[in-house]
């Protein structure tokens, strides 16, 4: 991976940018410690889908709870007797 100076590449940034598009990732530093990197959007951090989705131990704590209010067969069948 190239290495560049935050200096660098405030001096030519188009220059790096189109680099990193062509060629890769390019780590760029500052006083010699790493700071950013610029990274081609084709080669982008994999986002994770819906499917591979896993709730959090507090969701998963309240995701089976059951709901207050009343039951709908009951609304309806009052609403039968009525008519």
């Amino acid at each position: 991976m190239k290495t560049i100076t935050i200096h660098e590449l405030h001096e030519e940034t188009d220059q790096w940018v189109r680099q990193a598009a062509q060629f890769g990732e390019i780590l760029v530093t500052d006083s010699g410690k790493s700071v950013a990197k610029l990274v081609p959007l084709n080669e982008s951090p994999k986002r994770s889908s819906f499917k591979d989705w896993q709730p959090s131990p507090e969701f998963a704590a309240i995701m089976h709870r059951p709901v207050g209010g009343t039951d709908s067969t009951q609304i309806i069948s009052e609403d039968r007797d009525r008519a």
